[in-house]
């Protein structure tokens, strides 16, 4: 009997309050542990709490909600190799992902890497309006500098291929995130909902669900309430460091872990919102959307991908009165309508439609394929380049 291929997905990004990522890995898993032929390890911080995964020796970070920082470089490339994984993923671009290399390089296997994050926008976040450029040059160098040594890099979205097509790196695919349009469905409306947080029968409930960073710019979300005043309430679910101003227009409700939990609350809601300028994909978004929830947002980077359609609308300005305008216009429109168009962007993006395609990149790579299938350098790999998935 052949051994199962063995893939190891590896990230820094993982966190009891973790949102997108740990959800991918965690989905990723129980879908290809129903699938002969593969086997399936998530080794990342606090990893030896999950099943199937393995801990990344990591210190605390902080502030971070709940996020842990891997600092030997070699102890947890030891990790990564002893599991003797036949393909490794990783999901940040740090020094987990220079363990990941390392473990690859030990192992003559192929290395992935899943760009999450757009090191240059949050580059010239950080640094200001002052050292904004410098930072984010530096951190272009960076990215080049790391991506280059995986053999192939998914961007999830339209735009972050492009993005890292600009910043020199040569083999890069378009991989999109999926949903479980199963588990987030409308069915999971609830009626007594409002009552129990305590909200007006008639109240215009608008959720973001997501980490409370300055990247999401809650600031705008909160304005954009008050400037539309009653009955308009923001709900923002999750954790981290800069949550939404208080206001009594703003509800704060703790991380939902569950899934059920926060599909009830995304199927209840009127709308779900997000002003981040910086999103590679926007996966809360497009759960809200597989709830029958239309969406508010910016239209920016991976979310205005995701505002294309009937089923929502994308803000092109990122201020509080511009959001207000938004809103405003969504909840003036055609409700059903606007359900149905979201539900069927999201069934679009199941995982059953997803992750298929992802075994088709794993496949090719450990098939060792021929340089005809490699694209020249600042080419993206078109999906129809791979082979079929097994199943």
């Amino acid at each position: 009997m052949t051994d199962p291929i063995h893939i190891v997905d590896t990230t820094m990004f993982w966190s009891p309050t973790g949102g997108g990522v740990r959800r991918y890995l965690l989905t990723k898993h129980d879908w290809l542990a129903r699938r002969p032929g593969w086997r399936h390890t998530i080794a990342v911080p606090g990893g030896d709490r999950v099943a199937g995964g393995a801990n990344l020796p990591a210190l605390p970070l902080p502030g971070s909600g709940g996020y842990r920082l891997p600092l030997r470089r070699g102890a947890v490339a030891r990790v990564l190799r002893d599991l003797e994984p036949d393909l490794i993923e990783a999901g940040d671009p740090y020094r987990v992902a220079w363990s990941a290399l390392d473990a690859a390089r030990a192992r003559d296997i192929p290395a992935v890497a899943l760009c999450h994050s757009n090191l240059e926008a949050m580059a010239r976040l950080a640094a200001g309006p002052r050292f904004g450029g410098v930072a984010a040059r530096a951190a272009r160098r960076y990215a080049r500098h790391v991506y280059r040594g995986f053999d192939l890099v998914l961007a999830p979205s339209r735009s972050m291929r492009r993005h890292l097509i600009e910043w020199g790196v040569e083999r890069v695919a378009l991989q999109p995130l999926g949903v479980d349009t199963v588990a987030f469905h409308p069915d999971r409306a609830s009626p007594g909902w409002r009552a129990e947080l305590g909200l007006a029968a008639d109240a215009r409930v608008l959720v973001y669900a997501g980490r409370f960073a300055p990247e999401k710019h809650l600031d705008v979300l909160a304005d954009a309430v008050a400037r539309l005043g009653a009955p308009h309430v923001l709900l923002a679910v999750g954790a981290g460091p800069t949550p939404p101003p208080a206001s009594e227009r703003v509800r704060i409700v703790p991380f939902v872990a569950g899934v059920a939990a926060l599909s009830r609350i995304l199927a209840s809601a009127d709308a779900f919102v997000h002003a981040g300028d910086q999103e590679t994909f926007g996966l809360s978004a497009l759960e809200a959307m597989a709830c029958g929830t239309p969406v508010v947002l910016r239209r920016a980077e991976g979310l205005a991908e995701l505002a294309e359609g009937a089923s929502g609308i994308g803000v092109e300005h990122g201020s509080g009165a511009a959001f207000a305008e938004g809103i405003a216009a969504l909840l003036a429109g055609d409700r059903q309508a606007q359900r149905r168009a979201a539900r069927a962007r999201a069934e679009a993006n199941d995982w059953e439609q997803v992750l298929p395609a992802l075994l088709g990149h794993y496949q090719r790579l450990l098939a060792r394929a021929p340089a005809a299938a490699t694209p020249a350098p600042g080419r993206p790999l078109e999906a129809s380049a791979l082979p079929p998935a097994r199943s």
